[in-house]
């Protein structure tokens, strides 16, 4: 099942997406973070309202797709999750997961513009990655039963301002500045997405393939890093976790590379969807 917040008329709604139609589901909860952060989420209880033909249709292309959550009450990233990122940059492989924190108001959705200041920051890269929507609360669970916690998934891109990232000594300041987590297209429920350890993902820009990998080149798969962080804090339905990322990244190419005005990321999942953004540089 594809969940999606989009626009309608100006009105902001969420519902699920069927081919090329949209069916509402604001009956259920006024957005879908709330229905999601109610803890009972149920992918059987949209379909029952599709059923019984008393959700109101949208062609899709009469909609523009948000962000699938807009305000999460955690944002936990992880880095150096990939072999393939761990060679290129030349660290040694973790022995656990390092995590880091991002804000919520670093979300934007597809075709919102990725905006910065050049007296703030001048080395934008680009990183696509997996993000686990939980679905259910999750305190010390056990890794076999992590992925039960999971409602689904989606695609983000864990934009980086790689000399506050490296200058600051830890990584909050430089991953957490507005519009800095492009989310979407949309969330896919687990149901379409049994084995999240074998897709394909990749990302451009301008056209160019940057990123091109598999998430069998995480270290620590998605049930690993549920069980891991749960045993820390409680993650609770509607957090986000973002895995990783994998080879590719404009700072570990020679010469570097990095984002300027007007280029043009996407960011892609297989099984998901593809992401698209504007890159504004702000005078």
């Amino acid at each position: 099942m594809r969940l999606l917040s989009f626009v309608h008329n100006g009105e902001s709604l969420w519902g699920v997406q069927k081919g090329e139609r949209v069916y509402g589901a604001t009956a259920l909860a006024p957005t879908l973070d709330a229905w999601i952060q109610r803890g009972e989420a149920s992918p059987d209880a949209l379909q029952a309202l599709i059923d019984r033909r008393n959700a109101p249709t949208f062609p899709l292309t009469d909609v523009r797709l948000a962000a699938p959550l807009q305000n999460p009450r955690k944002i936990v990233a992880i880095g150096l999750n990939y072999y393939d990122h761990c060679r290129e940059t030349g660290h040694p492989v973790p022995r656990y997961p390092i995590a880091f924190a991002k804000f919520p108001s670093t979300i934007i959705g597809p075709g919102d513009p990725i905006r910065w200041r050049t007296a703030l920051t001048q080395m934008v890269d680009w990183e696509v990655e997996l993000a686990i929507v939980m679905g259910k609360a999750a305190r010390r669970v056990a890794e076999k039963e992590a992925l039960a916690t999971v409602l689904g998934y989606t695609v983000a891109n864990d934009v980086s301002a790689r000399e506050i990232q490296h200058g600051d000594g830890q990584w909050v300041r430089g991953k957490s500045l507005d519009t800095f987590c492009p989310l979407g297209p949309a969330i896919v429920t687990t149901d379409e997405i049994p084995d999240p350890q074998n897709l394909a993902l990749c990302c451009r820009v301008n056209g160019v393939p940057m990123q091109d990998s598999t998430t069998r080149e995480m270290i620590f798969g998605v049930a690993h890093l549920i069980s891991f962080l749960s045993q820390a804090f409680t993650l609770l339905p509607g957090d986000l976790i973002l895995t990783g990322t994998p080879h590719g990244i404009g700072a570990a190419r020679n010469p570097q590379v990095f984002l300027g005005d007007g280029d043009v990321v996407e960011c892609e999942i297989e099984g998901i969807g593809r992401l698209r953004n504007v890159c504004s540089v702000e005078p």
